[in-house]
């Protein structure tokens, strides 16, 4: 996610702006969970990523052309925006298997751990100094976290771990974008990421594709696993509608921290908590217990207070 340089400060206008785009991008970025979702209980996820892959990489690549040519997606940087294509991928296909075992909103909330990990990665990897207030902050974080996974419990769900896994993996393909980003545009990036999404998808298809390996009951292992399942005109609809969705929202997100200062608009962020919960409650009645809304409040308080901290520190 493209971040401004702290000498930029936007205006109260680009502020609303960037505020207004980077809702809308979460927004669709909602709706693409709410599909996947729904079709973990038929397809395979490789089956959707290939079809999402296939629809957005035309898109992403007029995006390219529009921003310098297609050349300038072959630069020194390439090798190093495919490794982030893949930690992308583990932490994205981490997050879609979670899908089909967890309610929504659990999903989104425990996701939000990678803000806490951004803040760890950031003091492992750059060097960066955190305050005492921001790791009181990270250690909440992660105490929310606990709360929700419920380890130890009758209702622990192992799949809880895979958004987490999904925040960190998210976290460190964050971290390495504060270095591409001062080289690389946006497009690029998201031309390999979504060029690796879509190799190792199909590399997903040869492995699983014949059904040598279904029957999984979980369903996270089986939406990983099922063999290939030929759509319904509709399904392959809403399979490319992601592709779309992705392109999509990746405008949106990226033109609002180009237009707005990250400390600014990253809390609104948070808003895709909103959507997990309605969504969640709509279209497959789940509505979070005592316990989960105590994690959930726990991990955006934290993640809102460390956003704070850093608006605060840079002035």
């Amino acid at each position: 996610m493209a971040t401004l340089s702290p000498l930029m400060v936007s205006s109260p206008l680009e502020s609303g702006r960037g505020i207004l785009l980077l809702l809308g991008g979460l927004f669709l970025f909602s709706v693409q969970d709410l599909i996947l979702k729904s079709l973990s209980g038929n397809y395979p996820l490789y089956e959707a990523m290939i079809l999402r892959g296939l629809t957005a990489m035309p898109i992403i690549a007029a995006m390219a052309w529009v921003e310098g040519g297609l050349r300038s997606l072959w630069t020194p940087g390439t090798l190093r925006m495919i490794g982030r294509g893949l930690t992308m991928f583990v932490a994205y296909t981490a997050y879609y298997i979670a899908l089909p075992a967890l309610p929504l909103a659990t999903t989104v909330a425990l996701y939000f751990s990678a803000p806490l990990f951004i803040t760890v990665l950031s003091v492992l990897i750059l060097k960066e100094h955190v305050g005492p207030r921001r790791w009181a902050a990270v250690t909440a974080g992660f105490t929310g976290v606990i709360i929700m996974v419920r380890p130890g419990a009758e209702l622990f769900e192992w799949a809880a771990l895979l958004p987490i896994l999904s925040g960190l993996g998210y976290a460190l393909a964050m971290i390495q974008a504060r270095s591409l980003g001062r080289t690389e545009s946006a497009a690029a990036m998201a031309f390999w990421g979504n060029a690796v999404f879509l190799a190792l998808a199909l590399a997903m298809a040869a492995v699983f594709g014949g059904g040598a390996f279904d029957g999984a009951s979980h369903p996270s292992l089986a939406f990983l696993t099922r063999g290939w399942v030929s759509p319904s005109w509709t399904d392959a609809g809403l399979m490319a509608a992601c592709g779309v969705i992705a392109a999509a929202g990746l405008v949106l997100l990226t033109q609002a921290y180009r237009i707005a200062e990250s400390n600014v608009i990253a809390p609104f962020e948070y808003s895709a908590m909103i959507w997990g919960v309605l969504w969640g409650w709509l279209f497959f009645a789940n509505w979070p217990d005592a316990q989960g809304w105590t994690g959930i409040f726990i991990i955006v308080g934290a993640g809102l207070y460390v956003a704070w901290r850093e608006r605060v520190r840079k002035g």
